[in-house]
């Protein structure tokens, strides 16, 4: 499949409002509500047609900038302006472009820029991320070609040696390694137990709601059937010990995989290894700790990778996440002695991509999977944002992939009920009707991603996706 060459002609946003269901607590933060920001991008090509595509995502406040000096507001207004800066900078190009080189031109500017403004390298990614997501919607929809299909024949254009950014990758075979990657028809969804949720319903909140939707733990994993399961950890090391044994007492019959998640909580090493030892020595945590495989960025980004982990990366494969603020952390953070990277799609789909192809060269080199990729959610919501990350982790392969939306939203109920059920009429195995919206379909703790493998588009199916854009405030 041959990369086509296209000028970005307009890009364009808008808002909705989502509330939350359920508060969401991870590490020091708590979101009630927060913006949902929606892409639109017109693409030309060489012969004047035209194509358009879209891509949609969460603004969670203190995650990308956890200074807790800057309220939700600003961490808002820090995200709006890399999607502003990239909007300049893709629009401005003089010359047309791959799908990829309209990233990767743009990458090391669009990072330095944000750097004078003092702003991290994960909000400077938030604004590609997403108009790299709607570019390639726009394109696949103009080929009559699904996700999968583009993927694997590089509609993209991706060119590794040519690039300059992934300097590690220069002699591997990306058009070899994407062309033998296929998506999977299902995939297992990895509910997040959040540090505000209730476990049981002896601690429910006076204030649960009462949607007929689950609010503990224990009423999730009965309606859904959860076999795997992401904890969030709180730095403390009494209180993470005494609430994972209240949630191993309710998933022990039921988990297959866990995860924890430290939520960059723990200072250092030695204390997430304070807490490691407590852990594996509490005997009511002793099968939570057999079925759990890796555990999430437990240090603060500003010391996760200043000082070697191997020996705690021996004893549970570590995993980094918001230490995976540029192209080469992975990089950094294998030499420390992490072995895992999240795929977000927040943070680029081609991250996703370069370090999924990473651990391919470095596993075949070991000669064993040492090195590996996880798909983790920011309460990803059902629509198309949700559509393309399944698309995504889908065709890298992956058995599960965290998702939280479900959980902590009430399904589509935010968007008017014509965007509801065209959602519903074109992933019908995805979405279902129930408790008065249309939401994520989870059966036996599965999600069937059949429609999202068929659909033309980033997972989209059709230009706008059936979405209600003049329902929303259309913003800068």
């Amino acid at each position: 499949m041959d990369a086509i060459r296209f000028h970005v002609e307009e890009i364009r946003f808008a808002e909705r409002n989502v509330a939350l269901r359920l508060p969401f607590r991870f590490g020091a933060a708590t979101v009630t509500a927060c913006p949902q920001i929606y892409v639109k991008a017109r693409i030309r090509f060489a012969d004047g047609r035209t194509a358009e595509g879209c891509a949609a995502e969460m603004m969670i406040p203190k995650w990308f900038d956890k200074n807790p000096a800057l309220n939700n507001e600003q961490n808002f207004e820090q995200l709006r302006f890399a999607l502003r800066d990239a909007r300049e900078a893709y629009t401005a190009e003089p010359d047309a472009q791959t799908a990829w080189t309209h990233f990767a031109s743009n990458y090391a500017a669009l990072q330095s820029r944000a750097r004078a403004k003092g702003l991290q390298p994960l909000v400077a990614s938030y604004g590609p991320a997403l108009i790299d997501r709607a570019l390639l919607d726009a394109l696949c929809l103009h080929s009559g070609a699904s996700f999968a299909a583009a993927m694997s024949g590089n509609l993209c254009g991706i060119d590794i040696a040519g690039s300059g950014l992934v300097d590690d990758l220069a002699g591997f075979d990306m058009p070899a390694f994407l062309a033998k990657q296929s998506p999977r028809s299902n995939i297992a969804a990895r509910h997040t137990v959040g540090l505000a949720d209730a476990i049981d319903e002896y601690d429910v909140s006076p204030d649960a709601p009462t949607d007929g939707l689950p609010t503990t733990l224990q009423a999730a994993v009965q309606r859904y059937g959860h076999t795997h399961f992401k904890l969030k950890l709180c730095g403390n090391i009494a209180q993470d010990i005494d609430r994972l044994q209240r949630i191993a007492r309710v998933i022990d019959g039921q988990a297959q995989l866990v995860t924890l998640d430290g939520n960059e909580q723990y200072a250092d090493a030695d204390d997430f290894a304070t807490f490691l030892d407590r852990m594996l020595s509490t005997p009511t945590l002793w099968k939570l700790a057999q079925k759990t495989v890796f555990v999430e960025q437990p240090i603060r980004r500003d010391a996760a990778l200043q000082r070697d982990v191997s020996a705690l990366g021996k004893r549970i494969p570590l995993l980094i996440d918001e230490s995976d603020a540029t192209l080469d952390a992975f990089v950094q953070a294998r030499a420390l002695g992490y072995t895992g990277v999240s795929s977000k799609s927040c943070k680029s789909f081609y991250k996703s991509v370069i370090n999924a192809a990473r651990c391919a060269q470095w596993n075949a080199e070991l000669e064993k999977p040492r090195y590996f990729l996880s798909g983790e959610d920011l309460t990803m919501q059902a629509g198309i944002g949700v559509q393309q990350d399944l698309a995504l982790v889908s065709w890298l392969g992956l058995s599960h992939v965290e998702r939280n939306g479900h959980h902590y939203v009430n399904g589509l109920s935010a968007a008017p009920e014509a965007e509801q059920q065209a959602l519903l009429r074109a992933h019908p195995g995805l979405y279902e009707t129930s408790d008065g919206a249309v939401r994520l379909a989870i059966r036996e703790g599965q999600l069937d991603l059949s429609s999202l493998n068929a659909a033309p588009g980033f997972a989209t199916g059709k230009p706008g996706a059936g979405i209600s854009w003049d329902a929303m405030r259309s913003v800068y």
